[in-house]
């Protein structure tokens, strides 16, 4: 038992599940949207089936990427301790997680409707196709983003089984905000992968010019938060809401500097998180209340 349990945590550690907090939210954000705006039936069961869903979807992905990437995140000093590089897991193991995730992603978009099986093989694509991107090209942050904003749409679709511009409006605010923390967090490895011809924004343009292009994500991201709120004619709870993530937004930008990354961890993880979970109570409850 403690056997299963320690390799159930290291699988864990390997996908970063509590990295999860950044698109469910969003998720639950496209369901009850979708339930709400389309008169739907609320269904527990489909609930746990998009839960589902998000998580063998993010977990193939992150598995996939800390396959692919073992012998560059041996090579780091920041990621040499990770499961693969330290051995506490096998290469074998972390492509057989994979694969068994991959599966467990395509069969349970089966039960939920038709477009959603459909679209299955193309999300997968993007997800695990993110983790090519750093090899030839800088724009590999918008590729991660555009992977987590596959949330909020990938929800709606599961209830309401059709396309809608709420969700593609949700799904671009989480593409510019990943994206935009993303860089954030990359701005830690520009040396190093400068010196392996990786690319990245930061390699690109430099810490600042990367700051730069980050804000004006954020920016554009705060900009249809509120956007949202105009065109759906959301009331006071939903704008107490983007202001709080806008603030948070500002907030992640103040603390990190060109010549101080003291603190990226924390702009990275802990205020996105609290970002995105105070904007999903928010918007859900304007919702309902």
């Amino acid at each position: 038992m403690a056997a299963i349990i320690a390799t159930t945590k290291n699988f864990l550690s390997l996908v970063k599940f509590s990295h999860t907090i950044f698109a469910l939210p969003f998720a639950m954000i496209g369901f009850f949207s979708a339930v709400k705006l389309t008169e739907s039936s609320f269904d527990i069961f489909l609930l746990a089936k998009v839960v589902l869903c998000m998580v063998f979807a993010r977990s193939a992905a992150m598995a996939f990427n800390r396959y692919l990437d073992r012998q560059i995140d041996a090579k780091n000093p920041r990621t040499k301790i990770r499961e693969i590089p330290s051995g506490i897991i096998t290469e074998k193991s972390a492509l057989a997680f994979t694969i068994s995730n991959c599966i467990l992603f395509v069969g349970t978009t089966f039960f939920i409707n038709n477009l959603c099986f459909a679209l299955s093989p193309v999300a997968l694509a993007v997800v695990l196709g993110y983790s090519f991107t750093k090899r030839f090209t800088s724009l590999c942050h918008l590729v991660l983003g555009l992977g987590l904003s596959l949330a909020p749409i990938g929800a709606y679709i599961a209830v309401s089984g059709s396309f809608a511009l709420l969700p593609v409006l949700l799904s671009i605010v989480v593409l510019c905000w990943v994206s935009g923390f993303d860089i954030i967090y990359a701005l830690q490895d520009e040396d190093f992968d400068k010196s392996e011809n990786l690319f990245s924004i930061p390699v690109v343009f430099g810490k600042k010019g990367a700051l730069v292009i980050s804000r004006i994500l954020h920016t554009t991201c705060a900009v249809i938060l509120l956007l949202i709120g105009s065109l759906f004619h959301f009331e006071m709870l939903y704008f107490v809401g983007t202001v709080l993530f806008i603030g948070l937004l500002i907030y992640q930008h103040s603390i990190v500097k060109p010549n101080d990354l003291s603190k990226v961890n924390i702009a990275f993880f802990t205020t996105n998180g609290i970002a995105s979970i105070l904007y999903a109570v928010f918007y859900i409850s304007n919702l309902y209340l």
